[in-house]
């Protein structure tokens, strides 16, 4: 076999090998196989997130309008305590910034760290860390993909299609409540 034949050979299987590997570990955002509901109208009252249902639920006058399967932080169980321990905080937080130029599709940040956190961290000689969003899948991916499992550094995520369904509902203020 010549050199230029093994190393064709070579590519050709790292081609073949990376397809598999993006395969496994991604996967086509959900196409419903329900009639979509009504769009969203005004502005949506609270969101609840329960990261043991790994779901993000959608208040309007007191009544859910919406609910999403999410993706949370790489090590879900707990309270954040530390940065970069993979967690996603608990507790009452509200959203206090909207970006839609960042490295995930339009994320809406969380007050957090709250004064208690940081107090924590910080008797243990740590940082709380901070950044914590609800967003969309990472920019570098097409729009239609998901990434499977809990994934992010404390983050909660979902699809693109359903950020841009509640990007214009929820305004600054909004308050979240994450539940274990």
């Amino acid at each position: 076999m010549t050199r230029a034949a093994r190393v064709f050979s070579q590519i050709f299987l790292a081609l073949i090998a990376l397809g598999i590997v993006a395969m496994i570990w991604l996967s086509p955002a959900p196409t419903p196989v329900y009639p979509l509901p009504a769009p969203l109208t005004g502005a949506i009252d609270r969101i609840q997130i329960e990261k043991s249902a790994r779901r993000l639920t959608l208040w309007q006058n007191g009544v859910p309008v919406r609910r999403y399967d999410v993706a949370l932080g790489f090590n879900p169980e707990g309270d954040k305590e530390i940065r970069g321990d993979g967690r996603t905080p608990e507790g009452r937080f509200h959203i206090d910034r909207r970006n839609d130029r960042s490295g995930y599709h339009l994320s809406l940040g969380l007050d957090y760290p709250q004064p208690d956190d940081v107090a924590r961290a910080r008797a243990g000689g740590q940082d709380p860390g901070g950044d914590i969003f609800i967003h969309g899948q990472p920019n570098a991916l097409p729009d239609a993909v998901r990434l499977k499992g809990d994934w992010t550094a404390g983050c909660i995520a979902l699809t693109n299609a359903e950020m841009r369904e509640i990007w214009p509902a929820i305004p600054i203020g909004t308050p979240v409540d994450i539940d274990p």
